[in-house]
């Protein structure tokens, strides 16, 4: 008897396994699967991403719905159109003989009509996006008011992505006494509210540990300064010739713009956002699996559907504002029982969430040395010797060779290695024969040392400001490096600032007579330490400083914030616009300026015109 034999599935679906290759169930499927087909019940399953979830949800689904009948009676609901169509292939491999299956997609980017037609059919199964299925139901497209079984699919991440509503209406939709199975990364508030609010008495599975890192994979940083983040991350590329990875950043403009300087300094690279067309995505991802791309440069939201297992390295351009995002990161590495490495390209003013991270994950950063230009001429050529010695012979070389011979029979082999490997070694030692040393010193990353300033400015959440808006204005108008100022903490009516004590003249100059909009902006040295989380609660306090008083217990951040371009951000975009480092993609950030000159003046500069869902039913 097979293993999988052992969890109590049926021939049908052992003969897929087999067709698969599938040998030995995942731990998350030797724990769901008896469960999911033993009971009709509630489940939570905490696994990390590449773990087989989607068969420890998909095989008992398949074995407990009637194929024969043509009623919608499983729903699975995932945060974007990759991971949605990943699902429903991976589902239809799953039930491969299951004669009379019908598993449909629903997403946005595809006709909404073909979709209805193909569910009309007779689906028994619906994989969807919550923004599309909501969409349907509301033109009465779709029916599920009498669905068996509901998965959400990585619910950290749709609820992350501001999908909470829109589950909730979905939800309201079907049936009390249904099954949910909510399977999840991690296990942040949010996934509790809505464990606690939809599900009845859930038994819980973990896999590993709650919010831990997968097993095989290792963790590193690398501190540098904010301005060498590209030069840096070139030389990671660089000094593993054979790497195979993802790279991650915070906004889609900041994908776009590193994967065309990667492009540009001849690296085989691509980027994978929102603004892409589903069919660019396809062709973007079609390249990555045949290795054609060896960076593919993405997003947070657009890599939900990369499954991919052999991606060697994980790299972090930028972290993302939401430290639970990294588990999700690190997960696309070190999968199928495979080793792999996610690397941190750490500024200074992201040292504290290293830190919160470890605390997550469990586990413990190496701190490296970005490799100087040496060491990665050293490992190129050890690399093209490897290359060389593992390549194949091609005979049809052999009518040449007499001429070859002709050509090269004054040189030596010593002559002859040297000239070979000369061609890839001049290349990279002439460019990083003068490379600077990109390291920050680990003593100077510390934040809370004693040689820092805090500060306090009223203006706030409801000038339109988020924590990151504000610090590119501060930067803006202060003319200072990025990593120049940290500890950016919003409120509603006033913020928080830092900047090394060297700056506190500048700063405090510059806003003695300042105006924006009309208004007065005062700036004062605050008493405030910034231990506080960014862009937290303002705990009440209400202090008083320069007439503008705070309103306490007001949340200010990204999901709520709106965009400085103008017009209130939403609190989702679409189906996979995600907002990415609470940015406005409206904002006149994007211009390519920094959007705030002519909106802000010190009053000696400008004239004289300012102005002032449904409860769950208790199955007993």
């Amino acid at each position: 008897m097979s293993k999988f034999a052992k969890l109590g599935l049926e021939e049908n679906l052992l003969k897929a396994i087999q067709d698969m290759g599938f040998e030995t169930p995942s731990e998350v499927q030797e724990k769901a699967i008896p469960i999911l087909l033993e009971k009709d019940t509630d489940i939570v399953s905490l696994a990390q991403t590449g773990t087989g979830k989607t068969a420890a949800f998909g095989f008992p689904m398949l074995q407990k719905i009637n194929i024969e009948s043509r009623t919608t009676q499983g729903l699975i609901l995932s945060p974007t159109r990759e991971l949605c169509l990943q699902i429903t292939n991976e589902i239809k491999n799953y039930g491969k003989y299951c004669k009379g299956l019908n598993v449909v997609a629903v997403y946005g980017g595809a006709s909404i009509t073909d979709q209805a037609r193909d569910i009309k059919k007779g689906a028994q199964i619906i994989v969807a996006t919550p923004g599309r299925m909501k969409d349907m139901i509301g033109r009465r497209m779709i029916d599920i008011s009498k669905i068996e079984y509901c998965v959400l699919d990585e619910a950290d991440e749709m609820l992350n992505m501001g999908f909470y509503e829109d589950i909730t209406e979905i939800l309201s939709y079907s049936p009390d006494d249904k099954s949910t199975w909510l399977f999840s990364a991690t296990m942040p508030k949010e996934v509790a509210t809505i464990a606690k609010k939809f599900m009845y008495n859930p038994i819980e599975i973990t896999v590993g540990g709650k919010n831990m890192g997968a097993e095989n994979v290792s963790h590193e940083y690398y501190l540098v300064n904010a301005r060498d983040r590209y030069q840096a991350l070139k030389r990671l590329a660089d000094a593993n010739p054979s790497i195979f990875s993802v790279i991650f950043c915070r906004t889609k403009r900041d994908t776009q713009k590193v994967a065309e300087l990667l492009i540009e300094d001849g690296y085989s690279a691509a980027a994978l956002h929102g603004d892409l067309s589903q069919n660019q995505r396809d062709l973007v991802m079609k390249s990555f699996r045949s290795r054609q791309i060896q960076m593919l440069v993405a997003t947070d939201v657009a890599a939900r559907g990369i499954d991919v297992d052999d991606i060697t390295h994980v790299i972090n351009y930028q972290l993302s504002d939401e430290i639970e995002t990294y588990t999700h990161r690190s997960g696309r590495t070190g999968r199928a029982g495979k080793t792999g490495i996610s690397m941190v390209i750490a500024s200074k003013s992201e040292s504290r969430k290293i830190h919160a991270i470890e605390k997550i994950i469990q586990k413990k950063f190496i701190h490296k040395e970005v490799p100087s230009g040496i060491e990665i001429c050293e490992v190129q050529l050890f690399h093209l010797a490897n290359k060389i010695k593992q390549t194949e012979i091609n005979h049809d070389i052999d009518t040449y060779l007499p001429n070859i011979n002709e050509v090269l029979e004054a040189f030596s082999k010593e002559e002859l290695i040297k000239k070979v490997f000369s061609v890839e070694f001049t290349r990279f030692y002439n460019y990083y024969k003068k490379a600077k040393n990109l390291n920050v010193n680990a003593g100077d990353m510390s934040e809370g040392s004693k040689d820092t300033v805090r500060y306090f400015i009223n203006i706030g959440g409801k000038d339109d400001f988020d924590w990151m808006s504000l610090k590119d204005f501060l930067k803006e108008m202060l003319g200072l490096d990025k990593d120049e100022l940290y500890k950016v903490d919003v409120k509603e009516s006033f913020s928080f600032f830092n900047t090394d004590s060297k700056h506190q003249e500048l700063v405090m100059d510059f806003f003695k007579e300042f105006e924006l909009e009309g208004r007065r902006v005062s700036v004062e040295i605050s008493k405030d330490t910034g231990r506080g989380r960014r862009g937290g609660r303002d705990r009440g306090r209400g202090r008083d400083h320069g007439g503008f008083k705070g309103r306490g217990g007001e949340r200010r951040g990204n999901k709520t914030s709106s965009g400085r371009g103008g017009g209130k951000r939403d609190s989702r975009r679409g189906e996979d616009g995600k907002k990415e480092g609470g940015r406005n993609d409206h904002s006149r950030r994007d211009s390519g300026n920094s959007g705030f000159k002519g909106r802000s003046r010190r009053k000696s500069e400008r004239p004289n015109n300012s102005g002032t869902g449904g409860r769950r039913r208790n199955r007993n």
